[in-house]
């Protein structure tokens, strides 16, 4: 399976959910499949998603998070990993996007081919770790243990176009769509 297929797949749970999606193609995917003011399109910043998203559900704890993250970026950032875990935000799910590869700059191999980054997660503590293949998306949003889950496809990017937002017409509509 193909990451624009996951992204397709993930987005069938997707109702008022707040995502934020990982950067380059994940984002320009996400722009293409389901557009919607409550998606932030990450355009720079690698390894961050799951921070920003982590900070929004600090923020909005009345409305759930989904993060659609990348293995490069998660190996990026791996301390998200023990501080998002050690303040357990109940609202996030945290879906990590496993294709092996740097799939924005080239599609270079990521040490992830190596590891298990479900395993790793639950060594931190993630009792809801999974894999998605083996759950309910919609039941794992809405359990009460903050989430993380491994979707794992093949490397490769689509023909999603570019987004036709700029980034502060992206922060704006967001920003707005998630005001309380």
């Amino acid at each position: 399976m193909a990451r624009r297929e996951a992204i397709q797949d993930i987005m069938n749970y997707i109702d008022d959910e707040i995502v934020v999606c990982n950067i380059g193609f994940p984002s320009r995917e996400l722009y293409d499949i389901k557009d919607r003011a409550e998606n932030f399109y990450m355009i720079g910043s690698m390894g961050l998603a799951s921070s920003i998203g982590f900070g929004l559900a600090l923020a909005r704890p009345d409305r759930n998070v989904v993060v659609i993250d990348g293995d490069g970026s998660l190996l990026m950032n791996m301390g998200s990993l023990v501080t998002i875990f050690a303040n357990n935000p109940k609202n996030l799910t945290w879906i990590v996007i496993d294709n092996g590869a740097y799939g924005s700059t080239g599609n270079q191999d990521t040490y992830a081919q190596a590891i298990d980054l479900c395993e790793i997660a639950k060594s931190v503590g993630f009792k809801n770790s999974h894999r998605f293949e083996d759950i309910n998306l919609r039941e794992i949003i809405e359990s009460d243990d903050v989430s993380f889950i491994v979707y794992d496809t093949e490397p490769g990017n689509s023909k999603a176009p570019i987004i036709d937002l700029d980034p502060v017409t992206i922060k704006k509509r967001f920003m707005d769509a998630i005001r309380p």
